[in-house]
């Protein structure tokens, strides 16, 4: 009997890791291949480099140490500062680029958030203590299946969708969200079936070339997906699934590609890490290396590589880098993750590293009076909540009130309008010839903001902490000394985008806007 409890214990293990390693999701592919070959005029391959930075990318071109980086930027167009979405965590950004919109259309508010109509708690894998907590099948099944088929909301249209709809053929090789027209069959190993995890003729939606770890694989002799690699979900893994379908001169109409380990590396080591983007460089040297010369990859296809987010450097002082929020609203009954939503429950958590939601349960408790406590925690930065259609914006060491909603005299650069009134420097807006607002710490702040509190439904309020600090609660990851995101803040937002083979250029140098310039791209 133990013997057996002690497999059962190592197996849960192992599911724990698939799920905190990887957080993304599966289709079958074996089949594809046999698929009718289409060449468009234009093939775009995107690769995403998770948390690829600015100042870390700029620190190894200067030593030399990422000639392919080096190569693509020689031969295109170098953006230092697009916009991220918001929260800055991976699975909204993900939903963002591939519907073209922020979460108050996509709806799928951050990568831990509470569903009123369910009660229930949602999370798609931000740390293994929190899996365990809630359970690995419960993680799987909403990062797998809910994630793609019911939270993104079917009243926007991704990009795989769309370009299936033009008769043209995508790939998404290990990316979180990946919803497209095609019902693909996942490769389901005998134990997650033996354990209920997934049954064996378990699918999911997605476009025609799906690979996704150990779960859907392009190429039937891609050997990265052992245990001590993550199950396939690692940067040698995505490149061997790309280098085949140039292999087999497969590389359909649009590839989205996603390297994960350098996000790995940044949180543990910090922001001026540059180990992730010197190994994310030898895969891209490896992609190159299939052609005839370098000269010939750009040639035969539009490159986009580019990060996703930034990240901030955590102080390297465990009690004043980490903010419990458990603490701070000490005063009431904040729901236990490990247990279903309880009658005397108040308040849930929605932890997202350096951005929470704060969702109030309890009728008789008002959004005011929480704000006002969490303004007395100094490393708290803004504090937020809707009022009818008016966001209310605090800070925890400015003054006043600032409020906004959509519609005004006021304009940015973006082209959209909005009604504002009260201490503007709460987000660091300026406004210049009497109604142009300009932002500064906070890029894109007004329509990033606003979008979180129409993402779902809810009694809540939006809270970051300042650069330096992140909360923490139960299960929630720590990044003592290292670097964390998820919050409004420029360095939380700002990523860098390499592109080569096309003279289009994005409406607006933000995540929001890639998928219809990648769109047109494939119109020319």
């Amino acid at each position: 009997m133990k013997y057996i409890v002690s497999i059962i214990v190592i197996l849960v293990f192992l599911f724990v890791i698939i799920y905190f390693n990887l957080q993304r999701t599966t289709g079958e592919s074996n089949h594809q291949l046999d698929l009718p070959h289409v060449s468009p005029s234009k093939k775009v391959v995107l690769i995403i480099i998770d948390s690829l930075m600015d100042k870390p990318l700029q620190s190894a071109l200067k030593e030399g140490k990422a000639p392919a980086l080096q190569f693509l930027i020689n031969n295109g167009r170098y953006y230092p500062s697009m916009v991220s979405s918001y929260p800055t965590m991976s699975v909204t950004i993900d939903s963002t680029f591939l519907t073209g919109t922020y979460a108050d259309k996509h709806k799928v508010p951050a990568l831990v958030w509470y569903d009123e109509h369910k009660k229930r708690f949602i999370s798609y894998g931000s740390d293994k203590r929190e899996i365990l907590k809630l359970g690995a099948k419960q993680v799987f099944e909403e990062s797998m299946f809910y994630l793609n088929e019911q939270h993104l909301s079917d009243q926007v249209k991704t990009i795989h969708e769309e370009i299936d709809e033009k008769g043209l053929q995508s790939a998404s090789i290990n990316t979180l969200v990946f919803r497209g027209n095609k019902t693909q069959i996942l490769h389901v190993p005998k134990l997650l079936e033996v354990f209920h995890f997934l049954n064996k003729n378990a699918s999911v939606k997605a476009p025609s070339y799906f690979s996704y770890g150990i779960l859907s694989k392009l190429n039937p002799k891609n050997r990265y997906t052992n245990f001590w690699q993550g199950f396939g979900f690692n940067d040698k893994y995505a490149t061997e699934e790309l280098k085949y379908l140039i292999e087999q001169d497969r590389v359909p109409s649009f590839s989205s590609v996603y390297f994960s380990d350098n996000d790995k590396k940044v949180h543990k080591k910090g922001v001026n890490e540059t180990k992730g983007i010197e190994e994310a460089d030898k895969r891209l040297q490896t992609l190159f290396n299939q052609y005839a010369s370098w000269e010939k990859a750009l040639k035969d296809n539009v490159w986009i590589v580019m990060g996703d987010s930034g990240q901030t450097s955590i102080v390297n002082d465990k009690e004043r880098a980490l903010v419990d929020l458990r603490k701070v609203l000490k005063d009431y009954q904040i729901h236990k993750i490990s247990k279903p939503i309880q009658k005397q429950d108040q308040i849930v958590l929605g932890l997202n590293e350096r951005m929470s939601f704060i969702y109030i349960i309890d009728e008789s408790i008002k959004r005011e009076f929480i704000a006002k406590q969490l303004q007395k925690e100094k490393r708290i930065d803004i504090i937020a909540w809707k009022e009818g259609k008016t966001v209310k914006v605090l800070s925890g060491d400015k003054r006043g009130v600032f409020s906004f909603q959509q519609t005004g005299k006021f304009s940015d650069q973006y082209g959209q309008s909005w009604k504002i009134e009260g201490n503007t420097q709460i987000l660091d807006i300026a406004i210049k010839n009497g109604h142009s607002i300009v932002y500064g710490d906070y890029p894109d702040a007004l329509a990033r903001l606003y979008s979180s509190f129409y993402s779902h439904t809810g009694n809540f309020l939006v809270v970051n902490t300042k650069p330096g600090f992140e909360f923490i609660g139960e299960g929630s990851p720590k990044h003592v000394g290292g670097a964390s995101h998820g919050s409004l803040h420029k360095q939380d937002t700002y990523f860098p985008m390499i592109v080569t083979g096309t003279e289009l250029e994005p409406k607006h140098l933000r995540m929001v806007d890639l998928k219809e310039w990648i769109l047109h791209i494939l119109d020319e």
